[in-house]
């Protein structure tokens, strides 16, 4: 029998599709290669969550190929082994309740700083639009268990960013739901990318910490369409 409750089956079915919809924005983002990266999703109501299986190819990702995890990593559903970074996505859906999806990618210029164990410094208006302040850097943790969440954890909590560099091995993003951690995936990136570039003829110039609450405010509250940034 399913571990899944029969008032949840539309919602996981449904999230599925998301899932696997959202993964496709990841290779045409250009922000992973070969079959790095992994996007999932919070089942609301229930301590499970909805991720890529490990290793598998972008292009064979469907509805059909999506595992269901609980909190604690295990599989719940789905015929393939759970991405390999499970415990760290489910290590933040049990810390942040907020949080409804999660994306982890290696995309260059990111990754890059990430490498550098260097925050990404908030000298754009699209950085306090998007993250708040500087993109931070979290601790190194090897993947295996749940210390790369614990890191993730840790250092989100400390600030307003939906992204986090982690040390010597990438970007993780957050959101409300998958969608928002993916926006956030690709413009983690890009800002990184302007950043360096920047960088080649001097130093930033970091913002006013008061520009950067301002920018904040409006573009979580006021800017776009209701719901839709």
């Amino acid at each position: 029998m399913s571990a899944i409750a029969d008032e949840l089956r539309a919602v996981v079915e449904a999230l599925k599709v998301e899932v696997a919809a959202l993964h496709a924005e990841l290779p045409r983002n250009q922000l992973v290669v070969w079959t790095a990266g992994n996007i999932s999703a919070r089942v609301p109501g229930a301590d499970l969550l909805v991720i890529k299986p490990s290793g598998v190819s972008y292009d064979e990702l469907d509805a059909a190929a999506m595992v269901v995890c609980d909190f604690d990593g295990n599989l719940v559903e789905g015929t393939r082994n759970p991405s390999s970074d499970t415990a760290a996505h489910a290590y933040v859906y049990r810390h942040l309740p907020e949080v409804g999806g999660v994306v982890h990618t290696h995309s260059d210029y990111a990754t890059a700083w990430a490498a550098r164990r260097e925050p990404i410094p908030c000298v754009l208006t699209m950085i306090a639009d998007e993250f708040g302040g500087d993109i931070p850097v979290g601790p190194f943790a090897l993947i295996g268990d749940d210390s790369i969440g614990r890191g993730i954890v840790e250092t989100l909590r400390a600030s307003r960013s939906r992204a986090v560099l982690m040390a010597s091995h990438g970007p993780f993003t957050i959101g409300g739901d998958a969608r928002e951690a993916v926006k956030a995936a690709v413009m983690v990136e890009d800002v990184a990318r302007t950043v360096h570039l920047a960088r080649q003829f001097g130093e930033p110039i970091r913002l006013d910490q008061s520009d950067i609450d301002r920018l904040f405010y409006r573009y979580q509250n006021v800017y776009g369409q209701g719901s839709v940034k």
